[in-house]
């Protein structure tokens, strides 16, 4: 046999030993993908793919029902399935697969957190947030909804408003939004990266152009008032926003809400007043809102 027909030859087993525990994998199958990758180690021992393809197989041998007893075992948890099994399964699986693959053991997970309640200072640990990874909206809504005053505290109004996006879409998720900008920017900042919504992304981006505040995350309290500067349809969505902390940002986008209705009544002395309210409240908004009038 010429030289390159063996080499084809040991590429193509090897390939093949690796899918046979790939495809046991898939199936959840503990038993049979132990042994499938007890033949691939024997036979390729130095192969690549043995290290990440056995964390895998010790996910499904080791896999548990019971509910997490405390925070601190749920943390450890999750923190080896992000650190170290995530990267296994995109490795072997791919990126579309591997998040397949991996959501079975975030709702595993979450389920196995839903008796533990919500602590302020252990603010990530939760079911919500499992839930979410797991890809299951409605159960991280029905998780968020079961904490006290869940509207009035970061992370769990920020799992809420990622609820109702995925959802919902956007005009599903303004008013949580404009809340979440208030009460914290920056759990705003890191959700709405996250979402890459491409009209949200469009409007940061001209925000962060034009906004002349502090030139840091803390003008995006700012943001849902800019908002309707931009997109004064917006105003039906962000008017549902539940009164909040009364602070500075939240009390302009309500002076713009209100500014925007007597526009259509046509009030126009009433305007004037108005106008001069939030130019003392905010310039550069204020710059904003008259830049279309």
């Amino acid at each position: 046999m010429h030289p390159q027909q063996l080499d084809i030859f040991d590429h193509s087993r090897d390939t093949v030993l690796c899918n046979d525990v790939a495809a046991a994998l898939e199936r959840r199958d503990a038993i049979s993908a132990r042994s499938a990758w007890g033949i691939f180690a024997e036979e390729f021992p130095n192969h690549e793919s043995l290290a990440p393809l056995s964390v895998l197989v010790d996910v499904l041998e080791q896999r548990a029902a019971a509910p997490f007893q405390d925070h601190e075992s749920m943390h450890d948890a999750c923190r080896a399935l992000s650190e170290v099994i995530e990267p296994a399964a995109l490795r072997i699986f791919g990126e579309r697969a591997g998040a397949a693959w991996l959501a079975t053991l975030w709702r595993e997970m979450a389920q196995r957190a839903s008796q533990l309640p919500f602590r302020p200072e252990r603010s990530v640990d939760h079911a919500a947030a499992l839930w979410l990874r797991a890809g299951d909206w409605s159960a991280a809504n029905d998780a968020v909804a079961r904490i006290e005053s869940w509207r009035r505290i970061p992370a769990p109004l920020a799992w809420m408003a990622e609820a109702r996006y995925r959802v919902h879409d956007l005009d599903g998720a303004w008013s949580l939004l404009a809340e979440l900008a208030w009460l914290s920017a920056d759990r705003f900042d890191l959700l709405t990266k996250r979402l890459a919504d491409p009209l949200l992304e469009k409007l940061r981006k001209r925000f962060d152009a034009t906004f002349e505040g502090h030139g840091d995350v803390r003008d995006l309290a700012w943001f849902p008032a800019w908002v309707l500067t931009e997109k004064p349809g917006l105003s039906r969505l962000l008017g549902e926003a539940q009164r909040s902390l009364h602070t500075e940002p939240e009390q302009a986008m309500r002076l713009l809400l209100e500014l925007l209705g007597l526009e259509r009544q046509g009030r126009h002395q009433d305007l004037v007043a108005r106008r001069r309210a939030l130019r003392d409240a905010h310039p550069s908004l204020y710059a904003a809102y008259m830049r279309t009038r």
